[in-house]
């Protein structure tokens, strides 16, 4: 098989970035993008070597109709625009992305030079729609207190769950990614009573041990990210992480899950909000709800050296890596609502 692009697989570090990004129209931005996919395996190396215990990964997603831009057919499957599911006031949205890059390391300030080196690559052939800076927080807890990724798998476990395998031998070694950013109403939801917070995610707070089934409330959120099949639990892999300002404004959770198909991330998704049975939806969604919603195919470390031009990219120094990533003031650095009037809907 392919190799996968290990930051998929990677264990949770302390800090990461999300950067979602848009290719402006034209063929020139979107060969100019191409050429830059080829260049970040290289670039994450060359950026980690700073600190070799820092455990720098970056993962690179492609969305649906960006593939087709760039690379044209053959493409994933599996790989398709976000669907959005509606039902009464909770709503899942489908918003722009075209290149997702997933940051993670041990130290910030190598998430940080990262993005800086990849915006700069980038530079005029891009939009950035959404940054977002996430945190380890204590014991993988989410802001609701609550241990967040408690049900991944491990070991040959999570590679099934979420590499590309023989059923589409042409993007082995890939793996599916959907992004979702969770706004939560932290006010009202620590205003609730230990004991009926544990009903809606359906674990103890304290020790995260899972409710017996006996007093698991059907909407808890954990019975409805459950998927089974013919007798078998589907997996996936998530690697959340929180985000936020202490002084007001955003915070809540990033959701970001791994998976060989879109298919398990999308069902889990259509239980939350329409419910299973619906009308049994996610409680947790009477306090937290997404701004965003985006999928990508993260293809192998195979198919991105295919791109490569064989030189090694010029690392820029700190400081210029910030100043260029920064040259073009239309670029916005995070997502707000006014951001995404104007950027290029491909679908």
């Amino acid at each position: 098989m392919a190799e996968a692009q290990p930051g998929v697989n990677a264990e949770q570090t302390r800090g990461a970035i999300f950067l979602v990004l848009v290719v402006r129209p034209g063929p020139m931005h979107a060969a100019q993008a191409r050429n830059a996919c080829g260049d970040l395996d290289a670039l994450t190396r060359a950026v980690g070597t700073r600190d070799v215990n820092g455990n720098l990964t970056c993962v690179l997603g492609i969305g649906s109709a960006a593939w087709d831009r760039l690379f044209g057919p053959p493409r994933p499957k599996d790989l398709h625009p976000f669907r959005e599911f509606r039902a009464g006031p909770r709503y899942a949205p489908s918003t722009p992305g075209d290149l997702l890059f997933h940051i993670r390391a041990e130290r910030t300030d190598l998430c940080y030079e990262l993005a800086a080196q990849i915006m700069a690559r980038f530079s005029g052939h891009v939009i950035a729609v959404d940054e977002t800076h996430g945190f380890r927080y204590f014991d993988d807890r989410d802001l609701t207190g609550f241990v967040d990724g408690t049900e991944n798998p491990s070991g040959a476990a999570r590679l099934f769950a979420t590499l590309v395998g023989d059923e589409d031998p042409a993007f082995a070694g890939g793996s599916y990614a959907m992004v979702q950013k969770y706004l939560h109403d932290l006010p009202a939801w620590h205003r609730l009573s230990t004991v009926t917070q544990e009903g809606i995610i359906g674990r103890t707070k304290l020790d995260d041990i899972e409710l017996d089934d006996s007093v698991k409330p059907a909407f808890a959120h954990n019975a409805l990210t459950t998927l089974v099949q013919d007798g078998t639990e589907i997996k996936v892999l998530r690697h959340n992480m929180p985000f936020g300002k202490v002084s007001g404004g955003d915070a809540g959770t990033y959701f970001i899950g791994y998976a060989r198909s879109l298919q398990p991330l999308e069902a889990m998704l259509e239980a939350m909000v329409i419910g299973r049975p619906p009308g049994t939806y996610d409680r947790l969604l009477d306090f937290t709800h997404p701004i965003t919603g985006a999928n990508f195919f993260a293809p192998s470390l195979d198919f991105l050296a295919s791109l490569t031009s064989g030189e090694p990219p010029a690392l820029l120094t700190p400081a210029a890596a910030v100043a260029q990533a920064r040259a073009h003031p239309e670029q916005p650095g995070a997502l707000k609502i006014g951001n995404l009037k104007g950027v290029p809907q491909h679908e």
